[in-house]
């Protein structure tokens, strides 16, 4: 028990949310045709009169990546943390409304909840050490 008590609970956020980007960001990347399904089709439009869909979500990609090492980038300062956790925020806000319920609406929503209560946990854990 005496672990579980020096155990922050940031840290589990952080190691979650970063594998899973790292993870959903190398497929995006390395496997852009594969999520095709994900990106609803007034986006799609709008993005393929800019750049091909494979080149946005390969972009996509790039970015959740980097995300996902920023959040298990332990010697990073608090900022860093509290910008990646409100982008991760934003982009799963933007999920749920813009694409609807679906067969992984559930995992969305905590994914949200996940990366909504690390962000809070950056603002407590700044403001406390000032």
């Amino acid at each position: 028990m005496n672990f579980v008590s020096k155990v922050k609970p940031e840290w589990p956020l952080r190691l979650g949310l970063g594998f899973m980007y790292i993870y959903s960001g190398y497929d995006l990347f390395y496997h852009p045709t594969s999520w095709y399904w994900a990106i609803p089709k007034w986006f799609s439009q709008i993005v393929t009169s800019i750049a091909t869909l494979e080149l946005y979500l390969q972009l996509q990609g790039v970015g959740e990546f980097i995300m996902g090492c920023l959040l298990l980038a332990w010697f990073l300062g608090r900022r860093w943390l509290q910008v990646v956790s409100v982008l991760a925020v934003i982009e799963f806000a933007g999920i749920l409304i813009f694409t609807g319920i679906g067969p992984i609406t559930f995992r969305d929503i905590g994914l949200l909840g996940a990366a909504l209560a690390l962000f809070i946990i950056s603002l407590k854990s700044d403001f406390n050490s000032a």
